[in-house]
């Protein structure tokens, strides 16, 4: 298998439109993806000194960060407008090999920067909120 160049990774925001129609982050020039778990221990005397784990049991979350420069498109002013009023938001992780994510997320964190005469950037994060799914 080949490595995918991460440029091809997009994060994409929905209109609110049901259902949503997508507009990718202008600018994005880091992201990260992360799927965790929470474990649900089922060890016993049975167990023979050894952790057994229940399968599909506990927390899932798909955490999303993910930094740019600042284009002024209308994708991230939706996404001021979500981190200024604290919005649930549906959002797409398109990857380069032509897989999709898409869930409902909360924007939990949106800086921005930039030096004298120089680009405006910023960095972002996402926590999922509901089931993520996999198209």
């Amino acid at each position: 298998m080949p490595a995918e160049a991460g440029s091809a990774f997009l994060l994409k925001i929905g209109d609110g439109a049901a259902p949503p129609n997508f507009a990718t982050v202008a600018g994005l020039r880091t992201t990260m993806l992360t799927i965790a778990g929470e474990l649900v221990a089922i060890t016993n005397k049975d167990s023979g000194g050894w952790r057994e784990l229940l399968s599909g049991a506990g927390t899932r979350s798909v955490s999303v960060a993910g930094s740019g420069v600042f284009t002024g498109s209308a994708a991230e002013a939706r996404l001021k407008a979500n981190a200024l009023a604290g919005t649930l938001d549906d959002y797409q992780l398109c990857f380069a090999s032509g897989g999709t994510m898409q869930g409902r997320f909360l924007l939990t964190k949106l800086d921005y920067a930039g030096d004298f005469n120089g680009e405006r950037n910023y960095t972002l994060a996402l926590e999922s909120s509901g089931a993520v799914s996999s198209l």
